[in-house]
């Protein structure tokens, strides 16, 4: 029994990273159908940037703080400068183009601080049956998904968030900067990138990490729902407690197969999403 809740706890702290990730994901693609491959990339750079603030100033939370800013306007630039006026031609484009983003990320990072893996050090410690920094992994998943449902239902911009992303030309035409509004969504959904790289990176960097972990936060936005953000969360969650599971009584190389006899057996009832509604189809 202690077998199974030290793996359940594991579960809900991995869940945490690809919760995170998943919904980053999710908020783009709310916004702009857009599935945003290059989400890794910016986590990458974000985490790196803090690797590098922490290497200068020997501060953990300023590194962190740069990680969350670094992806914060990663996100915005991208969406300002290159995403929006390819993907006004073709969504596709716009898919290519992020794809094309994490390669060229990747690359400059290997050129910059090389493909060897450098230690990262973590404020809290691993150690324990549910360990502080697990502890700080699901609060602050839990903090942000609490946020964003306040600043969704309850603010103006908020609002306009979803005036932008479900009505535009509405939005438009009562006065709303719309693509002030989808560059906000894409700054919001990179700063929560860059946390979740900062959850799931530590302790080695190199410039492949986020490879695996985007696998299965793409998987946990399928799973949830690619229009809900809370369905997001909770594939994540099920990803993280299946591979847990999995690797803790058959063995750490079968738990990437868990994440897709999950995918598998949820949209086989749900194919939209746990906590997607099904939309009719014009024909």
């Amino acid at each position: 029994m202690d077998h199974f809740i030290n793996l359940t706890l594991n579960g809900l702290a991995l869940g945490a990273a690809y919760s995170a990730l998943a919904l980053s994901l999710v908020l783009i693609y709310q916004a702009t159908r857009l599935v945003n491959f290059a989400q890794p990339a910016f986590a990458l750079l974000s985490v790196y940037a803090a690797f590098a603030v922490t290497q200068i100033t020997g501060s953990y939370w300023l590194g962190f703080g740069a990680a969350l800013i670094t992806g914060m306007t990663a996100g915005a630039a991208a969406e300002r400068f290159i995403v929006r006026p390819i993907a006004r031609v073709s969504p596709l484009n716009g898919v290519i183009v992020t794809l094309g983003m994490l390669l060229v990320v990747q690359g400059a990072v290997g050129m910059i601080w090389g493909n060897e893996q450098h230690g990262f050090g973590y404020a809290f410690s691993y150690v324990g049956r549910f360990s502080p920094a697990d502890i700080f992994a699901v609060s602050a998943v839990a903090g942000v998904a609490l946020l964003l449902f306040l600043l969704y239902r309850f603010t103006a911009i908020g609002l306009r968030m979803r005036a932008a992303a479900h009505h535009p030309e509405a939005a438009r035409l009562s006065g709303v900067r719309v693509g002030l509004m989808l560059t906000a969504g894409w700054a919001i959904a990179s700063f929560i990138g860059a946390l979740a790289g900062m959850l799931a990176a530590p302790p080695f960097l190199y410039p492949n990490v986020f490879d695996i972990v985007f696998v299965f936060g793409i998987t946990a936005a399928v799973v949830g729902g690619l229009d809900n953000p809370f369905g997001a969360i909770l594939g994540g969650m099920l990803i993280g407690l299946g591979g847990s599971w999995v690797s803790g009584y058959l063995g750490p190389e079968l738990a990437t197969l868990s994440a897709l006899v999950i995918v598998v057996v949820v949209l086989s009832v749900r194919p939209d999403g746990i906590l997607s509604r099904p939309t009719a189809r014009k024909v």
